[in-house]
Protein backbone atom coordinates (compact mmCIF):
# COMPACT_ATOMS: atom_id res chain seq x y z
CA UNK A 1 0.00 0.00 0.00
CA UNK A 2 1.21 3.51 -0.74
CA UNK A 3 1.61 5.78 2.25
CA UNK A 4 0.92 9.51 2.27
CA UNK A 5 0.98 12.63 4.43
CA UNK A 6 -1.20 15.71 4.55
CA UNK A 7 0.15 19.08 3.40
CA UNK A 8 2.69 20.46 5.88
CA UNK A 9 3.27 24.13 6.77
CA UNK A 10 6.95 24.99 6.47
CA UNK A 11 7.44 28.68 7.35
CA UNK A 12 5.29 31.73 7.98
CA UNK A 13 6.45 35.35 7.85
CA UNK A 14 4.48 38.57 8.31
CA UNK A 15 4.91 41.21 5.63
CA UNK A 16 6.31 44.54 6.84
CA UNK A 17 5.38 48.13 6.07
CA UNK A 18 2.15 48.60 8.01
CA UNK A 19 0.37 51.69 9.24
CA UNK A 20 -3.05 50.96 10.76
CA UNK A 21 -3.28 50.93 14.56
CA UNK A 22 -4.25 47.81 16.50
CA UNK A 23 -7.32 48.17 18.73
CA UNK A 24 -9.91 45.99 20.41
CA UNK A 25 -13.23 45.21 18.70
CA UNK A 26 -16.63 44.54 20.20
CA UNK A 27 -17.48 40.88 20.87
CA UNK A 28 -20.86 41.39 19.22
CA UNK A 29 -20.71 42.67 15.66
CA UNK A 30 -22.99 45.54 14.67
CA UNK A 31 -25.73 44.27 12.41
CA UNK A 32 -26.05 47.71 10.79
CA UNK A 33 -22.36 48.05 10.00
CA UNK A 34 -20.97 48.38 6.49
CA UNK A 35 -20.26 45.05 4.74
CA UNK A 36 -16.49 44.59 4.60
CA UNK A 37 -15.68 46.36 7.87
CA UNK A 38 -15.15 44.30 11.03
CA UNK A 39 -14.12 45.99 14.28
CA UNK A 40 -11.70 48.74 13.28
CA UNK A 41 -10.64 47.18 9.99
CA UNK A 42 -11.53 47.39 6.30
CA UNK A 43 -10.27 44.99 3.66
CA UNK A 44 -7.58 47.38 2.40
CA UNK A 45 -6.10 48.29 5.78
CA UNK A 46 -2.52 47.50 6.74
CA UNK A 47 -1.46 46.43 10.22
CA UNK A 48 1.69 47.35 12.10
CA UNK A 49 3.39 44.21 13.38
CA UNK A 50 6.21 44.45 15.94
CA UNK A 51 9.18 42.09 15.63
CA UNK A 52 9.57 38.83 13.76
CA UNK A 53 8.38 36.36 16.40
CA UNK A 54 4.89 34.98 17.02
CA UNK A 55 2.06 37.51 16.86
CA UNK A 56 0.84 38.98 20.11
CA UNK A 57 -2.79 38.48 21.10
CA UNK A 58 -3.64 42.04 19.95
CA UNK A 59 -1.89 41.48 16.63
CA UNK A 60 -3.77 38.21 16.09
CA UNK A 61 -7.08 39.93 16.77
CA UNK A 62 -6.24 42.68 14.30
CA UNK A 63 -5.19 40.21 11.60
CA UNK A 64 -8.32 38.14 12.25
CA UNK A 65 -10.73 41.10 11.95
CA UNK A 66 -9.07 42.34 8.78
CA UNK A 67 -9.33 38.84 7.28
CA UNK A 68 -13.03 38.72 8.24
CA UNK A 69 -13.59 42.05 6.48
CA UNK A 70 -11.88 40.71 3.36
CA UNK A 71 -13.91 37.50 3.38
CA UNK A 72 -17.10 39.56 3.61
CA UNK A 73 -16.01 41.60 0.59
CA UNK A 74 -15.23 38.47 -1.45
CA UNK A 75 -18.23 36.42 -0.38
CA UNK A 76 -20.87 39.14 -0.12
CA UNK A 77 -22.05 37.73 3.21
CA UNK A 78 -21.78 39.26 6.67
CA UNK A 79 -20.38 37.78 9.85
CA UNK A 80 -23.07 37.99 12.50
CA UNK A 81 -20.73 37.36 15.45
CA UNK A 82 -17.06 37.67 16.25
CA UNK A 83 -15.01 34.47 16.21
CA UNK A 84 -12.74 33.38 19.05
CA UNK A 85 -9.18 32.58 17.94
CA UNK A 86 -6.72 30.35 19.79
CA UNK A 87 -3.22 29.28 18.75
CA UNK A 88 -1.66 26.06 20.09
CA UNK A 89 1.52 24.20 19.27
CA UNK A 90 1.62 20.70 17.81
CA UNK A 91 2.28 19.03 21.17
CA UNK A 92 -0.70 20.74 22.79
CA UNK A 93 -2.90 19.67 19.90
CA UNK A 94 -1.77 16.04 20.13
CA UNK A 95 -2.64 16.00 23.83
CA UNK A 96 -6.16 17.25 23.02
CA UNK A 97 -6.66 14.90 20.08
CA UNK A 98 -5.30 11.69 21.55
CA UNK A 99 -8.02 9.96 23.50
CA UNK A 100 -8.55 6.50 24.87
CA UNK A 101 -10.98 5.53 22.14
CA UNK A 102 -12.52 2.14 21.75
CA UNK A 103 -11.28 0.05 18.84
CA UNK A 104 -13.29 0.25 15.63
CA UNK A 105 -16.28 -2.04 15.18
CA UNK A 106 -16.11 -5.28 13.25
CA UNK A 107 -18.22 -3.65 10.54
CA UNK A 108 -15.91 -0.66 10.12
CA UNK A 109 -12.74 -2.72 10.07
CA UNK A 110 -14.25 -5.15 7.55
CA UNK A 111 -15.38 -2.23 5.38
CA UNK A 112 -11.94 -0.63 5.09
CA UNK A 113 -10.26 -4.02 4.76
CA UNK A 114 -12.71 -4.97 2.01
CA UNK A 115 -11.86 -1.72 0.23
CA UNK A 116 -8.15 -2.67 0.44
CA UNK A 117 -7.39 0.49 2.38
CA UNK A 118 -6.67 -0.69 5.97
CA UNK A 119 -5.38 -4.24 6.40
CA UNK A 120 -6.88 -6.83 8.75
CA UNK A 121 -4.16 -6.42 11.37
CA UNK A 122 -4.70 -2.66 11.80
CA UNK A 123 -7.56 -1.11 13.74
CA UNK A 124 -9.20 1.64 11.69
CA UNK A 125 -9.48 4.03 14.64
CA UNK A 126 -5.74 3.76 15.18
CA UNK A 127 -5.17 4.46 11.49
CA UNK A 128 -7.34 7.59 11.70
CA UNK A 129 -5.51 8.77 14.83
CA UNK A 130 -2.20 8.39 13.05
CA UNK A 131 -3.53 10.31 10.06
CA UNK A 132 -4.93 13.24 12.04
CA UNK A 133 -2.41 13.61 14.84
CA UNK A 134 0.40 15.09 12.76
CA UNK A 135 -1.56 16.67 9.93
CA UNK A 136 -4.09 19.12 11.33
CA UNK A 137 -3.31 22.79 10.69
CA UNK A 138 -6.41 24.20 12.32
CA UNK A 139 -10.09 23.65 12.98
CA UNK A 140 -13.32 25.49 13.68
CA UNK A 141 -15.87 24.37 16.25
CA UNK A 142 -18.79 26.15 17.92
CA UNK A 143 -17.71 29.72 17.21
CA UNK A 144 -14.05 29.09 17.95
CA UNK A 145 -11.00 28.65 15.72
CA UNK A 146 -7.91 26.77 16.86
CA UNK A 147 -4.78 27.14 14.74
CA UNK A 148 -1.98 24.61 15.18
CA UNK A 149 1.56 25.92 14.73
CA UNK A 150 4.94 24.23 14.95
CA UNK A 151 7.37 25.66 17.50
CA UNK A 152 7.37 29.48 17.24
CA UNK A 153 5.94 29.74 13.74
CA UNK A 154 3.44 32.49 13.06
CA UNK A 155 -0.11 31.72 12.09
CA UNK A 156 -0.69 30.86 8.45
CA UNK A 157 -2.85 33.18 6.36
CA UNK A 158 -4.46 30.42 4.30
CA UNK A 159 -5.39 28.34 7.36
CA UNK A 160 -6.82 31.36 9.17
CA UNK A 161 -8.94 32.38 6.17
CA UNK A 162 -10.05 28.77 5.62
CA UNK A 163 -11.34 28.43 9.18
CA UNK A 164 -12.95 31.88 9.13
CA UNK A 165 -14.92 30.80 6.06
CA UNK A 166 -16.22 27.87 8.14
CA UNK A 167 -17.28 30.35 10.82
CA UNK A 168 -19.14 32.39 8.20
CA UNK A 169 -20.81 29.24 6.84
CA UNK A 170 -21.86 28.25 10.34
CA UNK A 171 -23.41 31.65 11.02
CA UNK A 172 -25.17 31.89 7.65
CA UNK A 173 -26.16 28.29 6.86
CA UNK A 174 -25.19 26.07 9.78
CA UNK A 175 -22.53 23.38 9.75
CA UNK A 176 -23.05 19.68 10.35
CA UNK A 177 -21.61 16.33 9.41
CA UNK A 178 -24.63 15.65 7.15
CA UNK A 179 -25.19 12.42 5.27
CA UNK A 180 -26.00 8.84 6.16
CA UNK A 181 -23.06 7.18 4.38
CA UNK A 182 -19.32 7.69 3.92
CA UNK A 183 -19.91 8.87 0.36
CA UNK A 184 -22.68 11.32 1.24
CA UNK A 185 -20.69 12.72 4.17
CA UNK A 186 -17.67 13.25 1.94
CA UNK A 187 -19.93 15.03 -0.57
CA UNK A 188 -21.61 17.27 2.00
CA UNK A 189 -18.26 18.08 3.57
CA UNK A 190 -16.98 18.78 0.05
CA UNK A 191 -19.29 21.79 -0.16
CA UNK A 192 -18.07 23.22 3.17
CA UNK A 193 -14.39 22.44 2.60
CA UNK A 194 -14.54 23.33 -1.08
CA UNK A 195 -15.79 26.82 -0.32
CA UNK A 196 -13.26 27.15 2.52
CA UNK A 197 -10.48 26.29 0.02
CA UNK A 198 -11.84 28.32 -2.88
CA UNK A 199 -12.32 31.60 -0.99
CA UNK A 200 -8.68 31.69 0.22
CA UNK A 201 -7.63 31.26 -3.41
CA UNK A 202 -9.62 34.36 -4.35
CA UNK A 203 -8.17 36.08 -1.29
CA UNK A 204 -4.62 35.18 -2.38
CA UNK A 205 -5.20 36.72 -5.81
CA UNK A 206 -5.57 40.15 -4.17
CA UNK A 207 -2.53 39.88 -1.90
CA UNK A 208 0.45 41.95 -2.93
CA UNK A 209 -1.06 44.59 -5.24
CA UNK A 210 -4.43 45.24 -3.57
CA UNK A 211 -3.89 43.95 -0.04
CA UNK A 212 -1.00 43.70 2.40
CA UNK A 213 -1.11 40.13 3.73
CA UNK A 214 0.52 37.67 6.04
CA UNK A 215 2.61 35.15 4.13
CA UNK A 216 0.94 31.86 3.30
CA UNK A 217 2.54 28.53 4.13
CA UNK A 218 4.72 26.81 1.57
CA UNK A 219 3.27 23.32 1.01
CA UNK A 220 5.47 20.25 1.06
CA UNK A 221 5.13 18.94 -2.48
CA UNK A 222 6.92 15.59 -2.15
CA UNK A 223 5.05 12.84 -4.05
CA UNK A 224 2.27 11.24 -1.96
CA UNK A 225 3.73 7.74 -2.29
CA UNK A 226 6.85 8.94 -0.46
CA UNK A 227 4.96 9.85 2.71
CA UNK A 228 4.32 8.09 6.01
CA UNK A 229 0.53 7.85 6.20
CA UNK A 230 -1.93 5.38 4.72
CA UNK A 231 -2.49 6.67 1.17
CA UNK A 232 -5.92 5.14 0.59
CA UNK A 233 -7.32 6.44 3.88
CA UNK A 234 -5.82 9.86 3.28
CA UNK A 235 -7.23 10.13 -0.24
CA UNK A 236 -10.70 9.16 0.96
CA UNK A 237 -10.66 11.72 3.77
CA UNK A 238 -9.02 14.37 1.58
CA UNK A 239 -11.69 14.18 -1.12
CA UNK A 240 -13.63 17.26 0.11
CA UNK A 241 -10.44 19.35 0.05
CA UNK A 242 -9.27 18.05 -3.32
CA UNK A 243 -12.51 18.02 -5.35
CA UNK A 244 -14.68 20.38 -3.31
CA UNK A 245 -12.95 23.57 -4.53
CA UNK A 246 -13.51 22.66 -8.18
CA UNK A 247 -17.17 21.93 -7.44
CA UNK A 248 -17.66 25.30 -5.69
CA UNK A 249 -15.67 27.17 -8.36
CA UNK A 250 -17.89 25.62 -11.04
CA UNK A 251 -21.03 26.72 -9.21
CA UNK A 252 -19.67 30.22 -8.61
CA UNK A 253 -18.54 30.68 -12.21
CA UNK A 254 -21.82 29.39 -13.69
CA UNK A 255 -24.43 30.62 -11.17
CA UNK A 256 -22.68 33.24 -9.02
CA UNK A 257 -22.53 33.27 -5.23
CA UNK A 258 -26.33 32.96 -5.20
CA UNK A 259 -25.91 29.54 -6.76
CA UNK A 260 -23.40 28.54 -4.07
CA UNK A 261 -25.82 29.75 -1.39
CA UNK A 262 -28.51 27.55 -2.93
CA UNK A 263 -26.27 24.47 -2.75
CA UNK A 264 -26.05 24.94 1.02
CA UNK A 265 -29.79 24.28 1.04
CA UNK A 266 -29.45 21.22 -1.23
CA UNK A 267 -25.93 19.78 -0.78
CA UNK A 268 -24.38 17.26 -3.18
CA UNK A 269 -25.30 13.66 -2.37
CA UNK A 270 -22.28 11.81 -3.74
CA UNK A 271 -18.58 12.34 -4.35
CA UNK A 272 -19.36 11.66 -8.02
CA UNK A 273 -21.03 15.09 -8.05
CA UNK A 274 -17.91 16.67 -6.57
CA UNK A 275 -15.65 14.98 -9.12
CA UNK A 276 -18.05 15.76 -11.99
CA UNK A 277 -19.74 19.08 -11.03
CA UNK A 278 -21.91 19.03 -14.14
CA UNK A 279 -23.78 16.04 -12.66
CA UNK A 280 -25.17 18.17 -9.81
CA UNK A 281 -28.01 18.12 -8.90
CA UNK A 282 -29.66 15.63 -11.28
CA UNK A 283 -27.39 12.59 -10.97
CA UNK A 284 -28.38 11.02 -7.65
CA UNK A 285 -26.91 7.70 -6.44
CA UNK A 286 -28.78 4.55 -7.42
CA UNK A 287 -30.51 2.56 -4.70
CA UNK A 288 -28.44 -0.64 -4.59
CA UNK A 289 -29.94 -3.56 -2.66
CA UNK A 290 -27.90 -6.51 -1.42
CA UNK A 291 -30.03 -9.63 -1.11
CA UNK A 292 -29.15 -11.78 1.88
CA UNK A 293 -28.08 -15.19 0.51
CA UNK A 294 -26.08 -16.33 3.55
CA UNK A 295 -26.38 -19.63 5.39
CA UNK A 296 -27.27 -19.83 9.06
CA UNK A 297 -23.58 -19.84 9.97
CA UNK A 298 -23.11 -16.26 8.82
CA UNK A 299 -25.22 -13.32 9.99
CA UNK A 300 -25.22 -9.73 8.71
CA UNK A 301 -23.62 -7.36 11.22
CA UNK A 302 -26.24 -5.05 12.68
CA UNK A 303 -26.65 -1.69 14.35
CA UNK A 304 -29.43 -1.54 16.96
CA UNK A 305 -30.89 -4.70 15.49
CA UNK A 306 -30.96 -3.41 11.90
CA UNK A 307 -28.70 -4.80 9.20
CA UNK A 308 -25.96 -2.25 8.73
CA UNK A 309 -24.99 -1.04 5.26
CA UNK A 310 -22.56 1.51 3.88
CA UNK A 311 -21.90 3.31 0.59
CA UNK A 312 -18.24 3.85 -0.28
CA UNK A 313 -18.61 6.04 -3.37
CA UNK A 314 -16.56 7.01 -6.40
CA UNK A 315 -13.85 8.96 -4.58
CA UNK A 316 -12.94 6.15 -2.17
CA UNK A 317 -12.98 3.65 -5.05
CA UNK A 318 -10.44 5.89 -6.78
CA UNK A 319 -8.42 5.94 -3.54
CA UNK A 320 -8.46 2.13 -3.50
CA UNK A 321 -7.22 1.81 -7.06
CA UNK A 322 -4.57 4.53 -6.76
CA UNK A 323 -3.16 3.40 -3.41
CA UNK A 324 -2.87 -0.17 -4.70
CA UNK A 325 -0.99 0.91 -7.82
CA UNK A 326 -3.74 0.18 -10.34
CA UNK A 327 -3.99 3.86 -11.33
CA UNK A 328 -0.44 4.81 -12.23
CA UNK A 329 -0.77 8.49 -13.12
CA UNK A 330 0.26 11.29 -10.72
CA UNK A 331 -2.58 12.54 -8.55
CA UNK A 332 -2.22 16.09 -9.84
CA UNK A 333 -2.47 15.15 -13.50
CA UNK A 334 -5.62 16.73 -14.92
CA UNK A 335 -6.48 18.58 -11.70
CA UNK A 336 -8.32 21.88 -11.91
CA UNK A 337 -7.08 25.38 -11.13
CA UNK A 338 -8.36 25.24 -7.56
CA UNK A 339 -7.72 21.59 -6.72
CA UNK A 340 -4.48 19.82 -5.99
CA UNK A 341 -5.59 16.30 -6.95
CA UNK A 342 -7.76 14.80 -9.68
CA UNK A 343 -9.97 11.86 -8.64
CA UNK A 344 -11.41 11.13 -12.08
CA UNK A 345 -10.45 7.90 -13.86
CA UNK A 346 -12.17 5.69 -16.47
CA UNK A 347 -12.29 2.74 -14.06
CA UNK A 348 -14.42 4.71 -11.56
CA UNK A 349 -16.10 7.48 -13.61
CA UNK A 350 -19.11 5.27 -14.38
CA UNK A 351 -20.03 4.72 -10.72
CA UNK A 352 -23.78 4.88 -10.13
CA UNK A 353 -24.07 3.54 -6.56
CA UNK A 354 -22.86 0.86 -4.18
CA UNK A 355 -23.85 -0.93 -0.99
CA UNK A 356 -21.52 -2.78 1.40
CA UNK A 357 -22.79 -5.37 3.92
CA UNK A 358 -20.54 -7.09 6.48
CA UNK A 359 -21.11 -10.57 7.89
CA UNK A 360 -19.85 -12.39 10.96
CA UNK A 361 -19.82 -15.99 12.20
CA UNK A 362 -19.11 -15.12 15.83
CA UNK A 363 -15.37 -15.10 15.26
CA UNK A 364 -14.34 -13.85 11.83
CA UNK A 365 -15.88 -11.43 9.36
CA UNK A 366 -16.61 -11.25 5.64
CA UNK A 367 -18.58 -9.00 3.31
CA UNK A 368 -20.75 -8.54 0.25
CA UNK A 369 -20.20 -5.43 -1.81
CA UNK A 370 -22.51 -4.67 -4.75
CA UNK A 371 -21.57 -1.82 -7.08
CA UNK A 372 -23.87 -0.39 -9.77
CA UNK A 373 -22.49 1.25 -12.92
CA UNK A 374 -23.82 3.46 -15.69
CA UNK A 375 -23.29 0.71 -18.27
CA UNK A 376 -22.10 -2.87 -18.64
CA UNK A 377 -18.87 -1.52 -20.11
CA UNK A 378 -18.28 0.59 -16.99
CA UNK A 379 -18.95 -2.47 -14.82
CA UNK A 380 -16.45 -4.57 -16.77
CA UNK A 381 -13.81 -1.85 -16.56
CA UNK A 382 -14.11 -1.62 -12.79
CA UNK A 383 -14.19 -5.39 -12.40
CA UNK A 384 -10.93 -5.67 -14.32
CA UNK A 385 -9.36 -2.93 -12.21
CA UNK A 386 -10.47 -4.63 -9.00
CA UNK A 387 -8.90 -7.89 -10.13
CA UNK A 388 -5.66 -5.94 -10.57
CA UNK A 389 -5.99 -4.84 -6.93
CA UNK A 390 -6.29 -8.50 -5.92
CA UNK A 391 -3.25 -9.39 -7.99
CA UNK A 392 -1.24 -6.53 -6.48
CA UNK A 393 -1.90 -8.06 -3.07
CA UNK A 394 -0.63 -11.49 -4.13
CA UNK A 395 -3.93 -13.13 -5.10
CA UNK A 396 -4.05 -16.25 -7.25
CA UNK A 397 -7.10 -17.50 -9.14
CA UNK A 398 -8.56 -20.54 -7.37
CA UNK A 399 -11.17 -21.40 -9.95
CA UNK A 400 -11.24 -18.98 -12.84
CA UNK A 401 -14.64 -20.21 -13.98
CA UNK A 402 -16.11 -18.96 -10.72
CA UNK A 403 -14.04 -15.77 -10.46
CA UNK A 404 -12.58 -16.87 -7.12
CA UNK A 405 -9.23 -15.62 -5.82
CA UNK A 406 -7.18 -16.39 -2.76
CA UNK A 407 -4.64 -14.12 -1.02
CA UNK A 408 -2.22 -16.21 1.08
CA UNK A 409 -2.40 -16.18 4.87
CA UNK A 410 0.93 -14.39 5.24
CA UNK A 411 -0.24 -11.32 3.31
CA UNK A 412 -1.86 -8.16 4.71
CA UNK A 413 -5.26 -8.74 3.08
CA UNK A 414 -5.30 -12.52 3.38
CA UNK A 415 -8.58 -14.22 2.49
CA UNK A 416 -10.78 -15.44 -0.34
CA UNK A 417 -12.58 -13.19 -2.83
CA UNK A 418 -15.19 -13.77 -5.51
CA UNK A 419 -15.85 -11.15 -8.18
CA UNK A 420 -19.06 -11.55 -10.18
CA UNK A 421 -20.28 -9.46 -13.11
CA UNK A 422 -24.09 -9.21 -13.26
CA UNK A 423 -24.96 -6.94 -16.19
CA UNK A 424 -24.18 -3.39 -15.11
CA UNK A 425 -23.39 -4.48 -11.53
CA UNK A 426 -20.28 -5.96 -9.93
CA UNK A 427 -20.72 -8.13 -6.83
CA UNK A 428 -17.67 -8.72 -4.63
CA UNK A 429 -17.68 -11.25 -1.81
CA UNK A 430 -14.86 -11.43 0.74
CA UNK A 431 -14.41 -14.25 3.26
CA UNK A 432 -11.75 -15.94 5.39
CA UNK A 433 -11.76 -19.08 3.20
CA UNK A 434 -12.96 -20.16 -0.23
CA UNK A 435 -15.65 -22.35 1.37
CA UNK A 436 -16.97 -19.37 3.29
CA UNK A 437 -17.62 -17.39 0.10
CA UNK A 438 -20.73 -19.32 -0.83
CA UNK A 439 -21.83 -19.52 2.80
CA UNK A 440 -21.80 -15.73 2.97
CA UNK A 441 -23.37 -15.10 -0.45
CA UNK A 442 -24.40 -17.68 -3.03
CA UNK A 443 -23.60 -16.47 -6.56
CA UNK A 444 -26.40 -15.37 -8.84
CA UNK A 445 -27.16 -17.67 -11.77
CA UNK A 446 -26.82 -14.63 -14.05
CA UNK A 447 -23.29 -13.75 -12.95
CA UNK A 448 -20.44 -13.86 -15.47
CA UNK A 449 -17.16 -15.58 -14.72
CA UNK A 450 -13.94 -13.61 -14.83
CA UNK A 451 -11.11 -14.54 -17.16
CA UNK A 452 -8.07 -16.20 -15.57
CA UNK A 453 -5.88 -13.83 -13.63
CA UNK A 454 -2.43 -12.90 -14.84
CA UNK A 455 0.52 -13.44 -12.49
CA UNK A 456 0.99 -10.60 -9.99
CA UNK A 457 2.92 -7.71 -11.53
CA UNK A 458 3.46 -5.63 -8.38
CA UNK A 459 5.46 -6.53 -5.27
CA UNK A 460 3.37 -7.69 -2.32
CA UNK A 461 3.48 -5.79 0.97
CA UNK A 462 5.06 -7.00 4.17
CA UNK A 463 3.40 -10.23 5.23
CA UNK A 464 0.84 -10.33 8.01
CA UNK A 465 -2.20 -12.51 8.55
CA UNK A 466 -5.81 -11.46 8.37
CA UNK A 467 -8.01 -11.52 11.44
CA UNK A 468 -11.58 -10.50 12.02
CA UNK A 469 -11.05 -7.11 13.58
CA UNK A 470 -13.03 -5.11 15.95
CA UNK A 471 -16.38 0.17 15.60
CA UNK A 472 -16.64 3.12 13.84
CA UNK A 473 -13.95 5.61 12.96
CA UNK A 474 -15.41 8.96 13.52
CA UNK A 475 -14.03 11.45 11.01
CA UNK A 476 -14.57 15.10 12.00
CA UNK A 477 -16.06 17.47 9.44
CA UNK A 478 -13.27 19.91 10.18
CA UNK A 479 -10.61 19.53 9.15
Amino acid sequence: MRRVSLVVVVALVVLAGCTAPISDAEDELDGDRELGRVGDYNATDTIEIDGSGPLTEDEREAVKHRAMARIEEIRGLEFEEDVELEVVNREEYRERWQQDRDPASQFTNELWRGAFVVDGETDVNEAFDELYGDSILGYYSDGRIVLVVDDDDRIDRTTLVHELVHALQDQQFGLGSGGATIDERRATTGLAEGEAEYVPSLYDERCGEQWECLDAATPDTAPPDQRSFNAGLFLSVYTPYAEGPTFVAHRHETTGWEGVDAVHEDPPTSTAQLIHPERYPEARPADVTVEDRSTSEWEPLTDDGERRTETVGEATLFATLWSNGVIGRPLGEGSGEYSRYNYSHPATDGWAGDTFVAYGDGNETGHVWKLAWESEGDAREFRDAYVEVLESQGADAVDSADGVYRIPDDEEFAGAYRVDLEGDEVVIVGAPTVTDLEAIHRPSPTSTAIAPAAPPTAPTPEATSRTGAPADASVPVNP
